[in-house]
C-alpha cells in the first residue's frame, strides 16, 4: 500500500510520486485530454470571447460567470467585473490553493517552503492586489512582478506617453528591473530569483502544474527546438521595441503602421496564443513549462546571463548516485539531470530555473543548489572544486 511519504537520507521525508505514471490525469490519459481541452477552451473564451459569435459568448460569460465577482471587483478596483478581473482572480486563487498543496507536500524541504511562499506572495500582492488598488485610486494599472521583455508594452513608447504622471515612475522602476536588477540578481542567484520566486507564469507552473512536471520532453530534439524558438522570440521582441521607438521618434515617417502591426501580431500570437492558450492549456499533455522553455523572452535573457555570468549552479556528488532517475523524471525543464550526476558534472544550463525539485526528490542527497564563488583547490592527488 502506497504511503503519502517515504524516508529520506538523514531522516528527512520526500514526496512519494507512486502512481503518477498510471493515473489517467497525469499520464496523458482520457482525463488529461479532457482537462487540456477544458483549460484551452477557458483561455479561448477569456481571450477571444468578444470575437466569437459576434460577441454573444462574451455577453453570456459576463452575465453568468464574470458577474459573480461584481462585488469583489467594485471593492478592489471600483469597476465592474470583466473577463480580465475574472482571469486574474482565478489565476491567483489557483496559485494560492495549489501553493498550499505544495507547502504541505514539501513541508520538510525548507527551500521549497520559502520558494512557494515567495511566488504566492508576489502573485497575491504584486500581480493582483496592488494593480487593482491602483485602479481604485485612479492610477495606471501596473503589474510589479512583470517587466520587459516578458511585459514588452512597459517599454513601448506609447505606454510612456499614455501613463503619464505617477505611471512614469512605475515604468522607470520596470526599466530599472529589466536592465539593472536583472543582471545583478542573476549573477548572485541565477534565473531562479525570477523564474521560480517571482514570475506568475513560473508560479502557476510550480503550484497548479506540479502534478504534470514529469511530462516535460527530455529528448535532445526538444532541447534543440528550445534553442531554435526561445532566442528568435527574444530577438523579435527586441526588434519590435526598437522599431516602435524609431517610429515614435520620427513621427511615423520611417515604418508607418508596420511597427504597430508587428507589435499587435506579437501580442496576439506570442503573448496570447503561445503563452496563454498553449502554455497553460497543454499542462496535462506537455508539462508545465512549455512557454518558459520554448517562448519566454525573459527566460532567454536570464538563461544567457546564468550560463555566462551567474555563480548559481547545481553541484553533484556522483559517487552517491544510484541512477534511480527521479531527478531527470521530475525536471520540469526537460534536463537530463541524472547524466550530469553520473558524470560528476555541475549543472549549468540556460534552461534550469532552479526550482530545486531534482534535489528534493533525490533519495541520496546527490544534488545541491549553490550560489557560491567557484574555488579550485589543488592537492597532491586530486583537484577539488569547492564553493565559498
Amino acid at each position: 500500500m502506497a504511503t503519502p511519504e517515504r524516508p529520506y537520507q538523514g531522516g528527512r521525508m520526500i514526496p512519494d510520486n507512486n502512481g503518477v505514471m498510471f493515473r489517467s490525469l497525469t499520464s496523458r490519459g482520457v482525463a488529461a485530454y479532457g482537462l487540456a481541452a477544458a483549460l484551452t477552451l477557458l483561455y479561448v473564451v477569456i481571450y477571444f470571447g468578444d470575437r466569437i459569435a459576434g460577441g454573444a459568448v462574451q455577453l453570456w460569460m459576463q452575465a453568468n460567470v464574470y458577474g459573480h465577482l461584481e462585488s469583489l471587483s467594485q471593492t478592489l478596483r471600483g469597476r465592474p467585473a470583466d473577463q480580465w478581473f475574472f482571469y486574474g482572480t482565478l489565476y491567483t486563487v489557483a496559485v494560492l490553493v495549489f501553493g498550499a498543496r505544495m507547502l504541505h507536500r514539501y513541508r520538510t524541504v525548507p527551500y521549497q517552503i520559502v520558494r512557494t511562499l515567495s511566488v504566492m506572495l508576489f502573485q497575491l500582492g504584486f500581480a493582483y492586489l496592488l494593480p487593482n488598488l491602483l485602479v481604485l485610486f485612479k492610477q495606471p494599472e501596473f503589474y510589479f512582478s512583470y517587466f520587459w521583455p516578458l511585459k514588452p508594452e512597459y517599454l513601448y513608447p506609447y505606454t510612456w506617453t499614455h501613463y503619464g504622471g505617477t505611471g512614469v515612475y512605475f515604468l522607470i522602476v520596470a526599466a530599472f528591473l529589466s536592465f539593472v536588477a536583472t543582471p545583478v540578481l542573476t549573477y548572485y542567484f541565477g534565473k531562479r530569483w525570477y523564474c521560480s520566486w517571482v514570475c506568475g507564469c513560473g508560479g502557476l507552473a510550480n503550484t497548479a502544474g506540479d502534478s504534470f512536471r514529469h511530462l516535460s520532453n527530455k529528448s535532445s530534439a526538444a532541447w534543440r527546438l528550445e534553442r531554435m524558438t526561445i532566442y528568435p522570440i527574444l530577438g523579435l521582441i527586441v526588434i519590435v521595441t526598437a522599431l516602435l521607438w524609431i517610429n515614435s521618434l520620427t513621427s511615423g515617417s520611417v515604418f508607418g503602421r508596420f511597427s504597430q502591426s508587428l507589435a499587435e501580431w506579437y501580442g496576439f500570437y506570442i503573448g496570447a496564443i503561445f503563452s496563454g492558450v498553449i502554455g497553460v492549456g497543454f499542462y496535462p499533455l506537455l508539462g508545465t513549462r512549455i512557454w518558459c522553455r520554448f517562448g519566454c523572452p525573459m527566460a532567454a535573457i536570464l538563461g544567457m546571463l546564468q550560463v555566462k555570468l551567474s555563480r548559481f549552479r547545481i553541484t553533484t556528488n556522483g559517487g552517491h548516485c544510484i541512477s534511480c532517475g527521479n531527478c531527470s523524471t521530475y525536471c520540469e525543464m526537460g534536463i537530463d539531470v541524472r547524466a550530469y550526476a553520473q558524470n560528476r558534472e555541475d549543472i549549468i544550463r540556460a534552461s534550469c530555473v532552479g526550482c530545486g525539485i531534482c534535489s528534493a526528490v533525490c533519495p541520496r542527497g546527490v544534488l545541491r543548489l549553490e550560489s557560491g564563488r567557484l574555488q579550485i583547490v589543488e592537492s597532491k592527488h586530486e583537484i577539488v572544486t569547492t564553493r565559498r
